[in-house]
């Protein structure tokens, strides 16, 4: 078992080498860029990285330095410029809208920043939503476990006004959940939460991915919250800079400070 907070001394990208079948989601020589001619901006810089199944992995990095078009463009939700990313064994470019959709609906989950719920729906049928809206019935035992395992319970019948922000924060993460995704991805899941709350979320997330076997992948700047993942990515200018196993709170911010140029 490695060290706390091992930083690898010359990132190599995890691409390939021996695995138990394809990696939840994979990028190869990814390019983004915004704009054209001489105005365009390159968000990322030939990015090569798997993310591996049962594996909680967290992307930090310097503001523009492209870590939420990374998780944009892993997840589907921006399109890359040249390169390829795969969820499983599906090769994004070239799906058609509906076969993307469909894709991003059944093995994709989203937690966001803002909690992104109905405001006119209860608890459960927020968490529900997404299975209904594919003409599905959830999984009674399943459902069961997720709302237990977020201590949700009590509060299916509230409706988002009537519950706090971690509350809230937790309907979004069961709704996310529910579908049984290959993978979730949050986007500073933690950002309008306070310290309490987004301590639990994460907490809850870390037993997704150890008892329920999840993938997750998460953006954030929080060097507490980067602190539960397995790994941790650093990216500056549009690259991944270097990497990190079983990260404490203090080693991440230690590099985050060398990237930061403090």
């Amino acid at each position: 078992m490695s060290e706390a907070g091992t930083v690898s001394s010359s990132f190599t990208p995890d691409l390939g080498g021996p695995r138990s079948g394809p990696a939840a989601a994979r990028a190869v020589d990814v390019v983004k860029l915004y704009g054209s001619g001489d105005t365009a901006v390159r968000a990322l810089d030939g990015v090569s990285v798997d993310l591996l199944r049962g594996e909680f992995t967290a992307i930090m990095g310097p503001s523009g330095s492209g870590k939420s078009t990374l998780m944009h463009c892993l997840a589907g939700l921006d399109a890359v410029t040249s390169g390829s990313v795969s969820i499983g064994d599906v090769e994004l470019a070239g799906l058609s809208d509906k076969k993307m959709t469909a894709l991003r609906r059944d093995r994709i989950g989203f937690v966001f920043q803002s909690f992104n719920l109905v405001p006119t729906l209860t608890a459960i049928e927020n968490i529900t939503l997404p299975i209904d809206i594919a003409g599905r019935k959830p999984d009674p035992a399943w459902l069961d476990t997720i709302i237990s395992a977020l201590g949700l319970g009590d509060r299916l019948q509230h409706r988002p006004s009537e519950m706090s922000g971690g509350q809230q924060q937790r309907v979004a993460c069961a709704r996310a959940l529910a579908s049984r995704p290959d993978i979730i991805f949050g986007d500073e899941p933690t950002g309008n939460l306070d310290s309490r709350s987004s301590g639990e979320l994460m907490a809850m997330l870390r037993r997704s991915v150890d008892e329920l076997g999840q993938t997750v992948v998460i953006v954030t700047h929080d060097p507490r919250a980067a602190s539960y993942a397995d790994r941790v990515l650093f990216l500056a200018d549009g690259r991944i800079v270097n990497e990190m196993r079983s990260p404490t709170a203090e080693a991440v911010l230690d590099l985050m400070k060398n990237l930061d140029g403090s």
